[in-house]
Formats: C-alpha cells, structure tokens, sequence
C-alpha cells in the first residue's frame, strides 16, 4: 500500500508519500481498500501539530474515506469481504488501504456514490446532532447557519430544510452566498459586505433567528448572538476563524437562550446506538434526493498537498475529496 505520512507535523509541505506494509486487520477491525477520501479542518490542524488530539508520530492522516472491505478481523460479523463502506476513523484516510474498527464502518446502501460517502460522515453526522438533537429545531423556525458555504454550513443547511425549517446563510463572498441559495437556502446575508445584525433583524422582522449554526467563531459570534430570538439555541460547532469567542452571560438570561456545545465525535463514542440511528436516517434522506454533500473538487489522492493549499485559503465550497484510481 501506499500513504501520505506525517513524521513531523509542522504543516501540509511536511508529508511524504511513502510504500508501506499493508496491515493486516486486528480483532474487531475491517481492512478498507479505499477508494475516496475527504478533507476536514481537523485534518489541517493535526498535521499542523495545532489539534486537540495529538497521535504519536508517524501517522497518516486523514479521518473520513469510503470503499471496499477487503479484509475482516476476528469477530466481525455483520460487515463482508466486498462491502461497500464509509468510515470516520480519525485517522489512516490519506493513503490505499485502512484499517478501521467495524463499529466505525457504515454500510453503504446500493446507488451510494464513493466521492459523496467520503464527504458525508463527519459533516452530515455534526449537522444532524447539533440541529435535530442538541437544537430540537421544530418545523417552520429559522435556522442562521454561519460559513454556510463550507463542508459543515452546506450540510446544516441542507438538514434544517430537511426538517421543515427556513434557512438564513451567511457565508463570506456573494458567490458563497449564491451557492447556499442554490442548494436550499431561503435568504443570504454576505457578512463580508454587510451589516449582519441589522440584515438579520431584517430578513426575521425583528425576531431573530431561533436556532444559530456556528462553526465560525471569532467577532461574529458576540452580534449574532445579540441578535437570536427568545428561547434562541446557539450550537457551538467549532472555531473555523481561529479565535474562540467569550459572550457575556447576560445576554443569555436577556434573551432566554442557551448556548449549546456540540461535540459529535464525542456523541458518536458515547452513544454509538443513537449516531448510527441518525446516519440511517441521514442515508434515507440522501437516497431520496433531499440531501448531497457539496464537492468542491475530486484530486488523486497524490494531490493532497494541492488540496490542503485550496483548504487553508479559504476558498472550498463544501468538500474536497481525494481519490485512488
């Protein structure tokens, strides 16, 4: 087989692709014969040595991949030489072959595309927790997602429609906005232009929107949340700006809103019965057309530094995948 390996993890140019053994599944593990893989943040932050979770060195990087099992550990039972997977196993991604534990691994349903299986686990999984679960969104609430047009905001705009909600995207450029419309979003707010608080009382005469999706951070939190409705629920995703905010307090009790951390890595390890159940359910919705995960580009997977570079400009729409031929 063949990785990309970080030995020495002071960013993207730091990798090698290197021929290694290919490893032999343990007990309770499935061997991936990958086929497609995604980039997320956390990808760029662990070989940047700036991740919460340090693994020892070397490693591959990469969490999120899709393909074939073609090698089954020890007691596996319900996955197959030949099935069809997707898996979000924090690392081992960036590379030909994985070995994943089988509680991981999600069975892909017939139709299932690998470049969307591979775009799909982590972005659809943190949306579907952090609105349906930790928000309760209800249909006919607004929903304001922020960085609507990344692998996370594109996802969580898609879910809220889903579930009946109207959807207001705020995104960085008019052509990120133009995308949010394009795949559901009923309003945009271009918050690199405009005045967000006053387009947002605006867009939700006065109200506020009930439930703000956050995987931005930094100054827009603090307005945002000045701005969210009575009852409002503000999911805290993750802090794609590089600041973490601090909101003062009183403004929650003003408002009568909570300030709700959303943590799905965590949530699937802890409750691994109730996350299956939502990427069922999510696995329906994309069978029936109401969700697709965004893909910016499709690279070989020997273009993974490109990728990381388009990454860390901010400029992807949705997801970059990577793929083996």
């Amino acid at each position: 087989m063949h990785a990309w390996i970080c030995d020495n993890p002071i960013g993207p140019d730091a990798l090698t692709w290197k021929e290694l053994p290919t490893p032999e599944p343990k007990a309770g593990e499935v061997r991936v014969a990958i086929r497609a893989a995604s980039l997320n943040f956390p990808d760029l932050l662990i070989v940047q040595n700036k991740y919460q979770m340090k693994p020892p060195l070397p490693f591959v990087p990469g969490s999120e991949y899709a393909g074939v099992v073609d090698a089954v550990g020890e007691g596996v039972t319900h996955l197959k030489v030949g099935d069809a997977v997707a898996a979000f196993g924090g690392l081992g991604g960036f590379g030909t072959h994985a070995c994943v534990s089988a509680q991981l691994a999600m069975t892909l349903p017939p139709g299932f595309a690998f470049d969307d299986a591979a775009a799909f686990i982590c972005t659809y999984g943190t949306s579907h927790h952090a609105l349906i679960d930790r928000a309760g969104l209800k249909a006919g609430e607004t929903v304001l997602v922020l960085g609507a047009a990344g692998g996370v905001g594109t996802a969580a705009i898609q879910i809220a429609k889903a579930a009946g909600a109207r959807v207001i995207a705020a995104a960085s450029s008019d052509e990120k906005c133009a995308l949010c419309r394009d795949i559901g979003a009923d309003a945009t707010i271009n918050y690199g232009s405009a005045n967000l608080r006053e387009e947002l009382k605006s867009l939700t005469g006065g109200k506020g929107p009930d439930v703000v999706y956050d995987p931005v951070g930094g100054d827009l939190a603090e307005p945002v949340f000045r701005s969210i409705a009575w009852r409002g629920r503000y999911l805290v995703i993750g802090f794609a700006q590089g600041a973490i905010p601090s909101l003062p307090l009183n403004l929650a009790l003003l408002k009568g809103a909570s300030i709700v951390g959303v943590f799905w890595g965590e949530f699937a390890r802890r409750e691994p019965q109730r996350n299956a159940q939502a990427l069922a359910d999510l696995a329906s919705w994309y069978a029936q057309g109401r969700i697709k995960p965004v893909i910016d580009q499709t690279l070989p997977m020997q273009e993974l530094r490109q990728a990381f570079a388009r990454m860390g400009s901010r400029q992807v729409h949705g997801k970059l995948v990577l793929t083996n031929t």
